[in-house]
């Protein structure tokens, strides 16, 4: 089935994942062990996206509406979804709103069609969402570090929003300064890094990364390490993490 002869309406692409994987060439895309549901409201994104995916298994399932996106994920329970905020019949915003509150876990990474839509953004802020990239900046490098921080559970924002990211938020301030290393471990953490890769980028036990991460997220009274590294990004403890890609 030639999926460019289909006509322009909500469809489950699941199906066709074995076939667009076989007619897209473009350059693979590491992602560590992660397990992917894409909702996409541009087709040709859709193909271009399958087509970077080096394991096939990464990908668990592929749509374009809402209601389909939020099906697949309540059935294959992925480590992250990526969806745009423009999609065939429903709204990329409340999927993530409806996913965070359901399964605060999933990572999300949203792609931005226009960067004006502040309230928009705003929203998909406010609920949580570990990344922002704006669509056109996809294929030029940023999307493959966007992709590897979210994955890794790490956070992105483009650099066109990140001053919105941080409005409103400047002033906060943790209980208590964080030390040096509890600032290292943060930065790391907001790169997308485990815990074994803090250890050894550190020199020193994953028990120990494990002791200066709770202190951190006792100090900034964060939920979870991905919280607290949006805390420390929003107040400007840390500094936002590189867009280099690492292979």
């Amino acid at each position: 089935m030639d999926l460019a002869s289909q006509p322009a309406q909500p469809l489950d692409f699941t199906p066709f994942l074995d076939q667009v994987r076989r007619n897209t060439d473009l350059s693979n895309l590491m992602l560590q062990d992660a397990r992917i549901v894409v909702c996409l409201g541009s087709r040709a994104l859709l193909a271009a996206f399958l087509g970077w995916i080096e394991n096939p298994d990464h990908v668990l399932g592929a749509a374009t509406t809402e209601d389909e996106g939020l099906a697949l994920v309540e059935q294959h329970q992925p480590t992250m979804v990526l969806l745009s905020d423009q999609l065939e019949r429903g709204h990329g915003v409340a999927l993530v709103q409806q996913i965070k509150a359901r399964w605060p876990q999933v990572h999300t990474l949203l792609l931005i069609t226009q960067e004006q839509r502040h309230r928009q953004i705003k929203a998909a802020i406010d609920a949580c969402c570990d990344g922002l990239l704006v669509e056109s900046r996809m294929g030029l490098g940023a999307g493959v570090a966007a992709l590897q921080a979210v994955s890794g559970g790490g956070i992105y924002i483009d650099k066109s929003l990140q001053e919105l990211f941080r409005r409103g938020h400047e002033g906060g301030a943790p209980l208590e300064p964080l030390s040096p290393r509890e600032l290292e471990v943060l930065a790391l953490v907001a790169q997308g890094k485990g815990n074994i890769q803090i250890g050894e980028h550190l020199f020193v036990s994953v028990d120990t990364v494990k002791t200066h991460l709770s202190h951190v997220m006792r100090k900034l009274q964060a939920n979870d390490r991905t919280h607290a590294a949006v805390l420390g990004l929003r107040w400007g403890l840390i500094d936002w993490p590189s867009t280099e890609v690492s292979r």
